[in-house]
Order: C-alpha cells, then sequence, then structure tokens
C-alpha cells in the first residue's frame, strides 16, 4: 500500500473555480487512492466553474470538521472570494490549520488562508496580484512554481500544478490518516 492510499481529502468548491485546479487534484488524488470529497457551502448544490464546468458538492462545509480530513486543497479562480462569504468555509479551513492538516492552496486559493487568519510567519506563493493580501495577512511571499511550509503548500498558476501535486503529495505522505 502506498503512503497516501486512504488518506481523506476535501477539495473546496464554490463558483467560478478554475477548472483544471479543481479537476486535476481531484483525480490525481483518486488515482493515488485517495478518498477525495468536494466540500461547498451546500451538499448536492453545482457550481459553476470561469469556463462552466460543473462540479457538485458531496458535502457541505457546515456538515464536515477538519479532523475528517488528512488534506484540504482550495482552488483558485474567483471561487475563494466566494467560499470565504461562508463562516462555515472559513471555519473549516481555520480548524484545519490549527490541527496542522495539510493545506494546499493555488492561485487565488491563498485568499481563504488569509481569512483564515493562518499565514503569520508561514512562506507562501499565489498568484501575483494577491501579493499584498498574502502579505498584510503575515505571509512571507516567495514567487516560484511551489512553497511548501511544513503542512502548508501553495502555488502560483495552472502552470505549476505538476510541482504543486508533488508537494500535495509528499505533504500527504508524512502526515498520520485522519482514520488512525
Amino acid at each position: 500500500m502506498n503512503a497516501i492510499q486512504g488518506k481523506r481529502v476535501a477539495v473546496l468548491v464554490e463558483k467560478f473555480y478554475e477548472d483544471l485546479e479543481l479537476w486535476y487534484p481531484v483525480y490525481r488524488l483518486r488515482e493515488a487512492g485517495c478518498n477525495v470529497k468536494l466540500v461547498g457551502p451546500k451538499a448536492g448544490e453545482t457550481y459553476a466553474s470561469k469556463h462552466g464546468y460543473p462540479a457538485k458538492a458531496d458535502v457541505a462545509a457546515s456538515d464536515v470538521k477538519a479532523s475528517d480530513f488528512d488534506a484540504i486543497i482550495i482552488p483558485g479562480g474567483y471561487s475563494p472570494d466566494h467560499m470565504r462569504r461562508h463562516k462555515s468555509m472559513i471555519d473549516l479551513v481555520t480548524h484545519a490549520a490549527q490541527q496542522g492538516k495539510v493545506l494546499a492552496a493555488i492561485c487565488h486559493g491563498p485568499w481563504m488562508l488569509c481569512s483564515a487568519k493562518c499565514l503569520k510567519g508561514r512562506k507562501v506563493t499565489g498568484f501575483f496580484a494577491i501579493r499584498d493580501d498574502v502579505e498584510n495577512a503575515g505571509g512571507v511571499w516567495e514567487d516560484a512554481a511551489v512553497v511548501r511550509d511544513g503542512n502548508l503548500v501553495t502555488s502560483r498558476t495552472p502552470d505549476d500544478l505538476p510541482a504543486f501535486m508533488q508537494g500535495i503529495l509528499a505533504a500527504l505522505s508524512e502526515t498520520k490518516s485522519a482514520s488512525d
């Protein structure tokens, strides 16, 4: 059995997500044997991507706990701006950070990390336009394909997805499973 088989991963979803930044991690992690759930503001709700591709939330953020998962992935696009309008979505990320869960965010995804107040002193990257937000939240900005600071994995754009996934897979392989 590989080191991440059976790990439980939440991929957050809201409208206007970047297609590749949601689906690439979902399918890569499922291929690796992870149990992946799409977590949105409402269970069963369908959220359209920036390009109109639908993603249906398996569960609502208010119906799960950070302890249910080994990792939480936050795709970019404009969805993080919509995610952070829901207290249950922010609370899930905040509690995951407090519990040391793997937190991975790409593109505009670090906006959720800003709202969850978990960036102080942490090395992070993202889409260049959110640099001020990240630094104002206490993050230490780095311009790299992937930046890993312990349990925190961040990347800039869809072009960085291979490095992003390598960072996520490495971080997940080092964690104890939520089911243990």
